[in-house]
């Protein structure tokens, strides 16, 4: 699988309710959970005081990512992404065979 940047900024349209609100929120907790059991959803942070989220997610390629992936959070219809495909870097202290 292919390792993808994803930066999300959600908007509730004007006049959702709240209780709309929360049923999602709810749902994509769980969904969440299952993406990351599958290998989707590997790391997923929340930058200070804002209301986005920053993740590394992985497909096997962008298309993929966004069907059938990104595209089942619940909260899809509300979400933006902004997605960069990653490759290692030969520095990457991460990687097991070291620098080349």
């Amino acid at each position: 699988m292919r390792e993808f940047l994803v930066e999300i900024t959600t908007t509730l349209p004007e006049g959702t309710s709240r209780a709309e609100a929360d049923r999602r929120r709810a749902a994509e907790a769980v969904r969440a959970r299952e993406l990351s059991a599958t290998g989707h959803l590997a790391r997923l942070w929340r930058p200070v005081g804002e209301l986005r989220s920053i993740g590394i997610w992985r497909a096997a390629d962008e298309e993929e990512l966004r069907e059938k992936v990104l595209g089942t959070l619940p909260l899809s219809p509300w979400m933006t992404f902004a997605v960069t495909a990653l490759e290692s870097h030969p520095n990457d202290p991460g990687r097991n065979d070291g620098p080349r």
